[in-house]
């Protein structure tokens, strides 16, 4: 394996398009490796800017503007690190030799909850919840009487939980519609699901290039709002549940194809196991794999792309805790208690430019017994400060 040195002639080259705080950390450990990383976003001083060699403020959303930060930087590996890229740019990437990771269409199908669902559901035969995608107010009605409320509703494409609702009761139905339409992202259509009474959700992190398939400990998260909150591995379940979403999750990442982690989201019941959502690059919930584990996700996702093996080591329990911002502000700064740095907890501050009331701008992780537990009275030590 060649491995090389930044800024030089022969340097391996990654460029990140999208540099929120999951491709901040995918930049550093990419760096610890010799590679040059290039990142891209829509907004200056974007998390991912302030560790790469170079970085670009483009239109994500505009394939020309995509294409040519593409031909002039010329890297070896293209990572998209958000959903909102203009998938065009991706496939005539592609088209002109460049290695998107882990590939154009897999970036298509996944960006996209129509596209996933029915790859998933129709193509590969996985246990879905049931579901009817929909594009007008009517429809969205036509879907709740066939489906039962209450109904998950989605647009069918956006990130972080963006645009999610739950209608209870018919009643519900133009709140949702309304919540939906507001998202950023696409809101033209909407994916109307089915209610699973499940008793947990988890995070299947799967990792996969040439070398194999390797699977983290399951992951367990608490969402407010469709957006992760707290996080913590190992999540305990049944050993036939894990079993059943360990073969989903190499089913589905087989199918799409290309190296990298993939983070596979998982509904479960007792042992049943319904498929949920999936990610091809570094999963939110799985920042917790930075006190977990001896190569975190973001470690696992470059060497996948770098072709090198993907063995790691399981340290213990651990937990997340997401700190979202209370005030708005354009010179984010925190007040934060002393006694939250102990020494089995860390403080990860993103460095967004802006702060808006709810963006994420930190998280906090927690090791050891009770790791979740700590993780929640840790998250409350931190202010933010107008």
């Amino acid at each position: 394996m060649r491995l090389s040195t930044p800024l030089k002639s022969n340097a391996i080259k990654m460029l990140l398009l999208g540099s929120g705080e999951l491709g901040k950390e995918v930049a550093i450990e990419a760096q610890r490796m010799g590679v040059e990383v290039i990142a891209v976003d829509a907004y200056e001083n974007a998390p991912a800017h302030l560790v790469a060699n170079r970085h670009h403020v483009i239109d994500m959303k505009n394939k020309e503007a995509v294409l040519e930060v593409i031909r002039r930087e010329k890297p070896d590996y293209i990572l998209p690190e958000v959903e909102a890229i203009n998938i065009d740019a991706l496939f005539a990437a592609e088209a002109e030799g460049f290695h998107v990771i882990p590939n154009a269409e897999a970036v298509n199908k996944t960006m996209n909850r129509k596209n996933i669902r029915r790859f998933a559901a129709e193509e590969l035969g996985l246990k879905t919840s049931r579901y009817r995608f929909v594009s007008t107010f009517e429809g969205l009605i036509e879907a709740s009487r066939e489906l039962g409320f209450p109904c998950v509703i989605k647009p069918v494409m956006s990130s972080s939980g963006h645009g999610q609702s739950i209608a209870k009761s018919a009643d519900d139905l133009a709140h949702s519609w309304e919540t939906a339409k507001e998202a950023r992202g696409d809101a033209s259509e909407l994916i109307v699901e089915e209610f699973i009474d499940f008793d947990y959700e988890i995070t299947l992190l799967t990792v996969r290039n040439e070398t194999g398939t390797r699977f983290c400990k399951p992951i367990g998260h608490i969402q407010k709002g469709g957006d992760y909150i707290f996080s913590w591995q190992p999540m305990q379940m049944p050993e036939t549940a894990l079993k059943k979403a360990q073969e989903m999750a190499k089913t589905v990442t087989d199918g799409l194809g290309g190296r990298g982690i993939f983070g596979v989201e998982f509904f479960v019941k007792g042992e049943e196991v319904w498929f949920s959502e999936l990610s091809p690059r570094p999963h939110d919930t799985g920042m917790v794999t930075m006190i977990t584990q001896s190569q975190s996700e973001f470690a696992l996702h470059v060497r996948a792309v770098l072709g090198l093996p993907l063995d790691f080591v399981f340290y213990g329990e651990g937990a997340s805790a997401a700190y979202k911002s209370e005030v708005e502000s354009v010179a984010p700064a925190f007040e934060v208690d002393e006694s939250l740095f102990d020494q089995n907890t860390f403080l990860r501050i993103f460095g967004k430019p802006v702060a808006h009331t709810g963006r994420r701008m930190a998280v906090v992780l927690t090791y050891g017994k009770d790791a979740l537990e700590k993780a929640k009275e840790k998250i409350k030590l931190i202010r933010g400060v107008s």
